[in-house]
């Protein structure tokens, strides 16, 4: 996400046709010399048959990847004097062995990068223009092939490329749209679950859902985004720039839908955290920012993935360290989790049906441990559909109409939190809630006792009145009341008594 500048120097020496490339390179950076040799061959511009001699700058830096290939033949064609007005502008594209110029991952925050330096002349692959444009005040050039790019340096090249002259096809790019978003209104019931659902999404708080098989938790889960407001600027470009990093897609436009990611309870700690051979990559964690996370069927997770989720949490972001160097992701997602109450997940309301032993139940829960729990903002038990629910054909809210509601508790949100840059309930630290928002004992009296008798900790008693904060934005109060600390210390608790 840090991107930093190299400085691209090239030297043509008086002795046999060789080709050095120093600074650091990794090995699919060393491959480049063939490579680059090939397509300025093949595009009609011939690199010096004397030697050659590229530095890639800072020389301590360590360089990986395709993405230097322009940049390398433009400095050696600059070197022997067959390109002019290069000096100040940012070359990044990966070269065909034809000379055609190939699409990289990343370009969002390599453009950043470069317009952060001072650097704002760009010249990238037809197919990375749309993505490269999305940066303010970046002067973008887009071309086909090597051959173009030299003839726009001032090469002597004749006649007109054809590849450039060809007609242009736009880059098609799917994108959620709203109306293929899924709806609260197919949800029968479960107006609890729906309640704590309005919840996580104004308030922007972690939910733990547990439930019978069928009751719905998925579902619910899956509707999280309908009711979620657009990304604002800065946040859609922070999320647009780790999927081009991820190498998804190449984005035409900025990502507004907060994204969902639901990964398979067979993932390993690699793809949810971020991993990879060298600078490792984002996992699901990090492309889940300013999103979902849904665990389904969570206790069937590694034990190793639930526990790395713990700083992210409360940091928002990730860290990963490996010998070849350091990548930190943002990583401030919801984190939505799904579990059956037992193995057979029958243990619901009286548990007649259910054959598992008391033991058995308590290991399976335990497979999520307290530090863990303890960071779920709202935990909610989704009881069983019944008949009455299913069956009488009564529309439930649709998610236009909860989206509203939703959005007009997070500009509540803003207008409270605007003086110390937050924007929503679950940013708030403690240390604001205790002072400048703090709220009268009589108000906080259910939460103290429950603090007393051990039943939620110093983080759960600052959660619980981030809920409830979130509970008063809802309703349209200016200050929650005992009541809405009781609701919120409820969904605290709830699993616990379930």
């Amino acid at each position: 996400m840090n991107g930093h500048i190299v400085e691209v120097e090239a030297d043509i020496g008086q002795t046999l046709p060789a080709f050095v490339l120093l600074g650091l390179p990794d090995a699919s950076l060393n491959e480049a010399k063939d490579r680059i040799r090939a397509a300025a061959r093949n595009a009609g511009v011939p690199l010096s048959r004397r030697k050659i001699t590229v530095n890639l700058i800072p020389a301590s830096l360590p360089k990986r990847g395709s993405s230097f290939d322009l940049a390398i033949v433009m400095a050696a064609l600059a070197a022997a004097g067959d390109v002019r007005g290069c000096g100040t502008t940012v070359f990044i594209a990966e070269l065909g062995l034809d000379g055609q110029l190939r699409p990289v991952r990343g370009m969002l925050p390599a453009v950043m990068a470069a317009v952060d330096a001072g650097y704002r002349s760009i010249v990238v692959a037809a197919e990375n223009e749309a993505e490269a444009a999305l940066v303010p005040s970046a002067e973008v050039r887009s071309f086909h092939t090597l051959r173009s790019v030299a003839a726009g340096f001032g090469a002597d090249v004749e006649g007109e490329d054809p590849a450039e002259a060809a007609p242009r096809d736009p880059v098609a790019v799917p994108t959620a749209q709203p109306g293929l978003l899924k709806d609260l209104s197919d949800i029968a019931g479960q107006v609890e679950a729906r309640f704590a659902l309005e919840i996580a999404a104004a308030g922007a708080h972690h939910l733990l859902m547990v439930g019978p098989p069928g009751a719905g938790k998925t579902m619910l889960a899956e509707r999280l985004p309908g009711i979620l407001p657009d990304l604002e600027d800065d946040h859609a470009m922070e999320v647009t720039a780790i999927h081009s990093l991820s190498g998804e897609r190449h984005c035409a436009e900025l990502v507004r839908k907060p994204p969902f990611e639901s990964p398979h309870h067979t993932a390993t700690p690699a793809s949810i955290i971020g991993g990879g051979s060298g600078i490792p990559r984002p996992g699901a964690a990090s492309r889940a920012h300013r999103g979902i996370l849904f665990l389904d069927e969570a206790p069937e997770y590694e034990r190793r993935v639930l526990e790395a989720l713990r700083e992210p949490l409360e940091s928002g972001r990730l860290v990963l360290h490996r010998a070849s160097g350091t990548a930190s992701y943002p990583a401030r997602f919801q984190l939505v989790l799904a579990l059956n109450p037992c193995p057979c997940g029958l243990a619901n309301g009286k548990g007649i049906d259910c054959l598992c032993t008391a033991q058995q139940r308590r290991r399976y829960f335990n497979r999520l441990s307290g530090p863990l729990l303890d960071r779920v903002d709202l935990q909610v038990v989704v009881q069983r559909v019944s008949l009455a629910d299913y069956a009488d054909g009564a529309p439930s809210e649709a998610s236009s109409v909860v989206a509203a509601r939703v959005a007009e508790a997070r500009a509540a949100q803003r207008a409270r939190l605007g003086r110390w840059s937050y924007a929503t309930n679950s940013e708030v630290q403690g240390r604001i809630l205790r002072g400048e928002l703090a709220l009268p004992r009589r108000v906080t009296a259910p939460l103290d006792r429950a603090l007393d008798r051990a039943l939620v900790s110093a983080r759960g008693w600052d959660r619980v009145l981030r809920v409830a904060w979130t509970i008063c934005d809802l309703s349209g109060r200016g200050s929650p009341d005992a009541d809405d600390v009781v609701t919120a210390l409820g969904f605290r608790l709830q699993e616990r008594a379930a």
